[in-house]
Protein backbone atom coordinates (compact mmCIF):
# COMPACT_ATOMS: atom_id res chain seq x y z
CA UNK A 1 0.00 0.00 0.00
CA UNK A 2 1.67 3.13 -1.00
CA UNK A 3 1.55 6.05 2.00
CA UNK A 4 2.92 9.91 2.29
CA UNK A 5 5.54 10.67 4.20
CA UNK A 6 4.07 13.49 6.02
CA UNK A 7 7.87 15.01 6.48
CA UNK A 8 8.47 15.13 2.86
CA UNK A 9 4.79 15.85 1.97
CA UNK A 10 4.28 19.69 1.21
CA UNK A 11 0.73 20.37 0.41
CA UNK A 12 0.93 20.53 -3.06
CA UNK A 13 -2.13 18.61 -3.74
CA UNK A 14 -0.98 17.28 -7.04
CA UNK A 15 -1.45 13.41 -5.86
CA UNK A 16 -5.15 14.34 -4.93
CA UNK A 17 -5.87 15.53 -8.74
CA UNK A 18 -3.94 13.10 -10.45
CA UNK A 19 -5.92 9.79 -8.56
CA UNK A 20 -8.47 8.60 -10.52
CA UNK A 21 -10.56 7.13 -7.48
CA UNK A 22 -10.54 10.14 -4.95
CA UNK A 23 -8.30 7.95 -2.60
CA UNK A 24 -6.32 10.45 -1.26
CA UNK A 25 -7.18 13.91 1.21
CA UNK A 26 -5.23 16.39 2.96
CA UNK A 27 -5.47 15.63 6.78
CA UNK A 28 -6.17 18.23 9.28
CA UNK A 29 -2.32 19.49 9.21
CA UNK A 30 -2.30 19.67 5.49
CA UNK A 31 -0.45 16.93 4.15
CA UNK A 32 -2.04 14.09 1.97
CA UNK A 33 -3.07 11.06 3.14
CA UNK A 34 -4.14 7.89 1.33
CA UNK A 35 -7.05 5.42 1.82
CA UNK A 36 -5.93 2.27 1.65
CA UNK A 37 -9.70 0.95 1.15
CA UNK A 38 -10.00 2.93 -1.86
CA UNK A 39 -6.68 3.23 -3.57
CA UNK A 40 -6.28 1.22 -6.60
CA UNK A 41 -2.53 0.83 -6.77
CA UNK A 42 -1.86 2.65 -9.55
CA UNK A 43 0.71 4.41 -9.23
CA UNK A 44 0.23 7.73 -10.50
CA UNK A 45 0.58 9.39 -7.16
CA UNK A 46 4.00 8.04 -6.82
CA UNK A 47 4.64 9.42 -10.04
CA UNK A 48 3.40 12.68 -10.13
CA UNK A 49 5.13 14.17 -6.68
CA UNK A 50 7.79 16.58 -6.65
CA UNK A 51 8.93 15.66 -3.28
CA UNK A 52 8.88 11.71 -3.36
CA UNK A 53 6.58 11.70 -0.12
CA UNK A 54 4.79 8.97 -1.82
CA UNK A 55 6.23 5.94 -0.51
CA UNK A 56 6.26 2.08 -1.07
CA UNK A 57 5.11 -0.23 1.74
CA UNK A 58 8.20 -2.19 1.68
CA UNK A 59 10.24 0.86 3.78
CA UNK A 60 7.10 -0.31 6.28
CA UNK A 61 8.08 -3.56 6.49
CA UNK A 62 9.85 -2.61 9.77
CA UNK A 63 6.91 -1.27 11.32
CA UNK A 64 4.67 -3.58 10.71
CA UNK A 65 6.90 -6.41 12.67
CA UNK A 66 7.25 -3.98 15.47
CA UNK A 67 3.22 -3.65 15.65
CA UNK A 68 3.17 -7.39 15.76
CA UNK A 69 5.34 -7.77 18.40
CA UNK A 70 4.11 -5.40 20.31
CA UNK A 71 0.91 -6.97 19.81
CA UNK A 72 1.81 -10.50 20.94
CA UNK A 73 3.66 -8.86 23.83
CA UNK A 74 0.68 -7.22 24.99
CA UNK A 75 -1.03 -10.59 24.78
CA UNK A 76 1.24 -12.71 26.78
CA UNK A 77 1.05 -10.32 29.48
CA UNK A 78 -2.22 -12.28 30.36
CA UNK A 79 -0.21 -15.58 30.83
CA UNK A 80 1.78 -15.64 34.40
CA UNK A 81 2.82 -19.61 34.05
CA UNK A 82 6.01 -20.14 31.83
CA UNK A 83 3.82 -23.16 30.43
CA UNK A 84 0.77 -20.36 30.13
CA UNK A 85 3.31 -18.52 27.94
CA UNK A 86 5.15 -20.86 26.19
CA UNK A 87 1.26 -22.40 24.75
CA UNK A 88 0.83 -18.93 24.10
CA UNK A 89 3.75 -18.55 22.43
CA UNK A 90 2.86 -21.63 20.16
CA UNK A 91 -0.37 -20.52 19.37
CA UNK A 92 0.89 -16.97 17.99
CA UNK A 93 3.29 -19.41 15.53
CA UNK A 94 0.41 -21.07 14.34
CA UNK A 95 -1.49 -17.60 13.99
CA UNK A 96 1.86 -16.10 11.73
CA UNK A 97 2.19 -19.09 9.77
CA UNK A 98 -1.42 -19.45 8.87
CA UNK A 99 -0.80 -15.63 7.93
CA UNK A 100 2.56 -17.01 5.73
CA UNK A 101 0.39 -19.64 3.89
CA UNK A 102 -2.47 -17.05 2.89
CA UNK A 103 0.01 -14.96 1.45
CA UNK A 104 2.19 -17.26 -0.27
CA UNK A 105 -0.90 -19.41 -1.56
CA UNK A 106 -2.42 -15.52 -2.69
CA UNK A 107 1.57 -14.59 -4.45
CA UNK A 108 0.79 -17.78 -6.41
CA UNK A 109 -2.85 -17.07 -7.90
CA UNK A 110 -1.46 -13.95 -8.59
CA UNK A 111 2.11 -15.04 -10.55
CA UNK A 112 -0.36 -17.68 -12.23
CA UNK A 113 -2.96 -15.01 -13.52
CA UNK A 114 -2.34 -14.96 -17.10
CA UNK A 115 -4.46 -14.37 -20.44
CA UNK A 116 -7.47 -13.28 -18.59
CA UNK A 117 -6.18 -12.81 -15.06
CA UNK A 118 -9.78 -11.74 -13.29
CA UNK A 119 -10.83 -14.95 -14.98
CA UNK A 120 -8.51 -16.55 -13.12
CA UNK A 121 -8.97 -14.61 -10.11
CA UNK A 122 -12.43 -15.35 -9.96
CA UNK A 123 -11.90 -19.73 -10.17
CA UNK A 124 -9.24 -19.89 -7.46
CA UNK A 125 -12.01 -17.30 -5.30
CA UNK A 126 -14.30 -19.54 -6.15
CA UNK A 127 -12.25 -22.94 -4.88
CA UNK A 128 -11.24 -20.98 -1.94
CA UNK A 129 -14.80 -20.25 -0.86
CA UNK A 130 -15.55 -24.05 -1.04
CA UNK A 131 -14.31 -24.25 2.44
CA UNK A 132 -10.92 -25.44 0.95
CA UNK A 133 -7.56 -23.90 -0.03
CA UNK A 134 -6.66 -24.38 -3.53
CA UNK A 135 -3.59 -26.09 -2.09
CA UNK A 136 -2.67 -28.98 -1.93
CA UNK A 137 -0.42 -29.20 1.04
CA UNK A 138 -2.43 -28.92 4.07
CA UNK A 139 -1.58 -28.20 7.37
Amino acid sequence: MPWIKQEMCTGCRLCIKECPVDAIAMNGSGFATIDEHECIRCGRCHDVCPQDAVRHDSERIGQEIAENLRWVRRLLGHFREPEEQAAFMERMARFFKKQEKVSARTLTVIAEAKGDPGKFIDAAIEECSDNHAPDSSKG
